[in-house]
């Protein structure tokens, strides 16, 4: 279960700054620009708004980087996080640590988006969401990590990047796959109605069957590229850790970013950059751009020092699973609603916009509150 504990081991602030602004984008910034641009509807708003929501299918934007971010970041702190393991004993702590984390967030996740608080059985959904892409691609990664060198690492990274594309490129089963990348016919979508079934996100039970809705997310073939984009984290991690100059080590960051940016998209000639189905060229392309931040955020932080005016994004960063878990599950609607109720008749249309902003704000007193009293939350 999560633990309250104080935090006195040594961390690598890039790290907790890079993942502060990805929980900072998704708890507070995209959710008030969105209610402050539908209130506005202006022209630098309609410019800038289409970068904030997803793609419906092929293409990628600002804002599909934030769930393959979170999941890079969790790979990143690996090395860090299992340096203090040593010894026999440690490894056997590591495993159970492993083991429940895998756990915590797979339910996390389902009470997330899964529906299980919701207490109905007919409406459960058991693989739905980023904690559970998270826990499937940290424990992948982790085995690779523990049990194989950087160069099989890499191998078997690459060999599942491979295996997913193969998969999807050549097996057809029925009118699904043979490299049919659309919404309604690629194999990564026949895999989940099958393997899935009722227990899919977006599914209504009918009198003739399952309707699998316009709900086109996969998550079991994609778990292949779940564990390649928490790799990826993990051999940043490596590069951050070992033992090269800092500039080196930023210039490594860059030098892997812009090879898998360009590798992503040659890739994305022939196998789309699709979010929504985890693509290999996707996953290539997304974490070459999440290597890229991470060079910048190194840099920033770690090399120039410049930590005193970042240092706010690990509010968010240091309790990104409460931030995450607080923004998915707790409205905060009724307590602002209370608090500015007279205000609607004077604000008219940027009322909406102010209740959005009151209920972000809560959640980050929450973290600050929590992070000035080095109250942490792990699983």
């Amino acid at each position: 279960m999560m633990t309250k504990k104080q935090f006195h081991t040594v961390r690598l602030g890039s790290i907790d700054v890079l993942r502060g602004f990805d929980l900072f984008c998704l708890t507070f910034f995209q959710p008030v620009l969105m209610a402050v641009s539908r209130a506005a509807d202006l022209p630098f708003f309609r410019a800038i708004t289409p970068q904030f929501e997803h793609v419906v299918w092929e293409g990628f934007v600002f804002w599909d980087m934030i769930m393959p971010l979170f999941m890079f970041m969790a790979g990143a702190s690996m090395p860090y996080a299992f340096a203090k393991y040593t010894g026999r004993d440690g490894r056997h702590k590591l495993y159970r640590r492993i083991l429940r984390r895998v756990l915590l967030l797979w339910v996390l996740g389902m009470i997330c988006q899964g529906n299980l608080l919701g207490l109905n059985p007919q409406k459960i959904y058991l693989f739905s969401n980023t904690l559970q892409a998270i826990a499937i691609g940290y424990l992948i990664s982790a085995l690779l990590f523990l049990h194989f060198r950087v160069r099989w690492q890499i191998l078997i990274s690459a060999l599942l990047l491979l295996t997913y594309w193969a998969l999807l490129t050549f097996v057809q089963a029925g009118s699904f796959g043979g490299g049919n990348f659309t919404p309604d016919y690629n194999l990564a979508e026949y895999i989940d109605r099958v393997v899935l079934g009722r227990f899919r996100d977006g599914v209504t039970v009918t009198n003739t069957g399952l309707d699998f809705g316009n709900y086109r997310y996969t998550w079991i073939l994609s778990s292949l590229n779940f564990g390649v984009t928490v790799m990826t984290g993990v051999f940043a991690g490596q590069i951050m850790k070992g033992n090269l100059p800092k500039m080196q080590k930023a210039q490594w960051l860059v030098i892997t970013g812009i090879a898998m940016v360009v590798a992503g998209l040659l890739w994305g000639l022939q196998m789309p950059v699709i979010k929504k189905i985890w693509t290999s060229s996707m996953t290539l392309y997304s974490s070459g751009i999440c290597f890229l931040l991470m060079a910048l955020s190194y840099y920033l932080v770690d090399i120039r020092n410049g930590g005193k005016y970042l240092n706010w994004l690990k509010i968010y960063g240091m309790n990104s699973i409460a931030a995450y878990m607080l923004y998915s599950v707790i409205n905060f609607g009724s307590v602002s609603r209370s608090l500015f109720h007279g205000t609607e008749q004077y604000l008219g249309g940027f009322y909406p916009a102010l209740i959005t902003l009151s209920n972000v704000s809560f959640i980050f007193l929450i973290l600050w509150i929590m992070y000035r009293r080095k109250i942490f939350l792990k699983v």
